[in-house]
């Protein structure tokens, strides 16, 4: 018996402790960190990284020297021989034995080393040296837009807890206040209308709750879905961060600051590089290519020939005749490319100043919401609590007085809302700045 008691203590400590595993306490760095190293997006940009970096070195091996080897062993039937070649004695075609052949064989190694090819080589080389710095900085681009995309799934998790908890306070309040109504109402001192709007206020919390509990575990699913935990592990956000004072510089400053960093309008001018140069390799086409070569034959026909140690060096050029008319497409078609780079980057950069003014202006707006929202949680407060006095002595309806409550509720879930939302806002501003990364880095 004395056993079995301890084998449940047991089980019920394991139990408790499994429990207590379920839950993680998460900061916003953590969070950050947790969503660069699981992020699908930031995988996918180093194959990309990869596969730039394999495409430079296909074109850096355009520099290296071609080798081709070949050989046949091949077997006749009743081969007609000629030989043409006279005998020293001047007399063509002679009374020799006509050999017969029924087999030869041949081998044949070249090789060959570009010295010109019109720049095709050099400005390809030029050009996927460019691609792969761009795929770089669009990974860089990309790591921003994860630590963005995580830190407002924390804020939007802070958010559905914060709510839920404060929903919770006024519900426990609410039930309390139908129970001290019901005894009045049973006393005959209170309206029978007045418990029935106690009651609906506290109902219409419940089902206040019910969607905060759903928004809340929804958002702790996606969250944890993002950082690549476990679905069922429940995230308790730390709330220091909306407490958090805000360095911030001016526009001109932030736009600024933008041009210089911000990672996609660089991969923009790298892509227009490569277009300016993939116009040069496309003009290689107009002209010859030269090489040095170089090369080893045998061969050996039994009873007629046999060659060996036959090695050879030389020069190769070759112009293809059809270039001079079908170049001038492959050029027109790199001119456009090179055209919509550069279209595409003016209007990178009138985007970036509207980006950067949109978020500056909503992070003012945010810090202005703040403010006023903090006074009307003082006002609220203050005038739940008149209102409360005069309904304490019968100055106030019930209606005024929940009207009251249910006020200073709505108050304080704005004022924790536009402190959440002021964090969402001011890293967003560093985002368009091109930032982030370097300020996440810095914490």
């Amino acid at each position: 018996m004395m056993s079995r008691t301890k084998l449940l203590i047991a089980f019920s400590l394991l139990a408790l402790q499994v429990t207590a595993q379920d839950k993680r306490p998460i900061t916003l760095n953590e969070a950050i960190h947790l969503g660069i190293k699981n992020s699908k997006q930031l995988m996918t940009s180093q194959a990309k990284i990869e596969e730039a970096t394999a495409a430079l070195k296909e074109a850096l091996n355009n520099q290296l020297p071609d080798a081709k080897l070949a050989g046949s062993y091949l077997w006749l039937s009743s081969a007609n021989v000629d030989m043409k070649i006279k005998s020293s004695g001047g007399s063509g075609g002679g009374g020799g034995t006509v050999p017969t052949v029924s087999k030869a064989g041949y081998a044949i190694a070249n090789a060959s080393v570009p010295v010109f090819a019109g720049g095709r080589i050099r400005y390809g080389i030029e050009a996927s040296r460019f691609l792969e710095q761009a795929t770089r900085l669009d990974a860089d681009n990309d790591r921003e837009q994860v630590i963005q995309n995580t830190i407002e799934a924390f804020v939007n998790l802070y958010k559905a807890k914060a709510s839920v908890s404060l929903v919770q306070e006024n519900l426990a309040e609410a039930q309390q206040r139908v129970k001290d109504f019901s005894n009045l109402e049973k006393n005959g001192l209170l309206a029978r209308n007045d418990l029935l709007s106690a009651q609906l206020q506290a109902s219409n919390f419940e089902l206040g709750l019910l969607d905060a509990e759903n928004n809340w575990k929804l958002a702790n699913v996606s969250m944890n879905i993002l950082l690549g935990l476990p679905e069922n592990l429940e995230l308790v956000p730390d709330s220091s961060m909306v407490n958090e004072s805000f360095s911030v510089k001016t526009l001109n400053e932030y736009l600024q600051t933008a041009y210089a960093n911000r990672k996609d309008l660089a991969a923009l001018d790298f892509r227009k590089k490569a277009s300016e140069s993939s116009i040069k390799s496309s003009k290689g086409d107009y002209y010859p290519s030269l090489a040095v070569t170089g090369g080893y034959i045998a061969a050996d026909i039994p009873e007629v020939i046999s060659i060996t140690n036959a090695l050879n060096i030389g020069v190769g050029v070759s112009y293809n005749i059809g270039s001079l008319w079908k170049t001038k497409a492959k050029v027109q078609q790199a001119e456009a490319r090179a055209k919509q780079a550069a279209i595409g980057e003016s209007q990178l950069n009138d985007n970036i100043r509207l980006d950067v003014n949109h978020s500056y202006l909503n992070f003012l707006s945010s810090q202005k919401k703040i403010e006023v929202y903090e006074k009307a949680v003082e006002q609220a407060v203050e005038n739940y609590r008149i209102v409360k006095n005069k309904y304490n002595n019968s100055l106030a309806t019930t209606t005024d007085l929940l009207d009251a409550n249910t006020k200073q509720l709505l108050e304080r879930m704005n004022l924790i809302f536009a402190k959440a939302d002021a964090v969402v806002a001011y890293n967003k501003l560093l985002e368009a700045a091109g930032l982030l990364d370097e300020n996440t880095k810095q914490q």
